[in-house]
């Protein structure tokens, strides 16, 4: 049980560091699924790779629990109201994944969900990073802050992050190139990014739970709390480091990063599958 414990613990790592920069988590998992296997049910397996994206989300809660509060004591009622607009801009964002998740979730893993698919986006959406930042390269963004951000542009954001259904796309890659074409800020686009997160993460994760059953043996219970948890902590850090990066730099690195792997996770499965 202590080498289970241990390989949890490496994957709540990868969770916590992949869920948040835009290098996808799934093509990750699928890689570090090679090498580390849980000895697990495959059922189990499916739905703790998704449920332990609670404990990233967690993280954002934590980190933006004063900004995304609109009952804060501390708050103006002005302030209230501009909070209450970040969620109502945060609905509209979610609406377009959420409806064609419920849809085609099956459908997307059962044809979607293979090496081929994800080495392919991983490898598309850096070429897009690298493009479309060389592309914005001295351009001022025109949203700023989310008192910028309109429900327009909000939906349509939305719409890119329909594009994260697909497998090795990365829900925070999509979110944020689309949020950058539409003349966010970076920061804006990360943390709008974040946001949204929150009822797509917790929407997917009810989803998994009720499709495994609510009935765990101890094993499970302890597998799946300590992936959570390693995911939660590491995910804070993953955040505050994003959020500092993208002061000074852009997303070309990121870009680069899923070019190579990409490339790798495609090398890998043609040698040895």
């Amino acid at each position: 049980m202590f080498i289970e414990i241990l390989k949890a613990v490496f994957l709540g790592i990868v969770e916590g560091i992949t869920e948040w920069l835009p290098i996808s988590s799934t093509g990750h998992m699928i890689l570090v699924d090679e090498f580390i296997r849980l000895k697990m049910s495959d059922a189990f397996k499916e739905m703790f790779l998704v449920v332990i994206q609670l404990g990233a989300i967690m993280a954002v809660v934590l980190l933006y629990f004063h900004k995304l509060n609109p009952f804060s004591p501390r708050k103006s009622p002005k302030q209230k109201k501009e909070t209450m607009a970040i969620w109502y801009k945060v609905v509209v964002g979610v609406l377009p994944a959420a409806v064609l998740g419920f849809l085609f979730d099956d459908w997307l893993d059962e044809h979607l969900y293979n090496y081929q698919t994800v080495a392919l986006t991983l490898v598309i959406y850096g070429i897009l990073f690298i493009v479309i930042e060389n592309r914005n390269k001295g351009k001022v963004a025109r949203v700023r802050d989310f008192g910028d951000l309109s429900y327009r542009t909000a939906f349509l954001i939305g719409v890119f992050q329909v594009l994260s259904l697909i497998p090795g796309t990365s829900r925070s890659g999509a979110t944020i190139l689309g949020a950058i074409l539409l003349g966010t800020s970076r920061t804006i686009a990360a943390e709008y990014s974040f946001f949204l997160s929150i009822p797509v993460m917790f929407g997917a994760s009810l989803l998994k739970l009720v499709k495994f059953g609510l009935e765990f043996s101890e094993m499970e219970l302890v597998i799946l709390a300590t992936g959570t948890a390693v995911a939660f902590i590491v995910s804070v850090f993953a955040i505050r480091f994003l959020l500092g990066y993208i002061k000074t730099n852009d997303f070309k690195a990121f870009g680069w990063y899923r070019i190579v792997l990409g490339i790798f996770v495609m090398g890998y499965f043609l040698i040895f599958d």
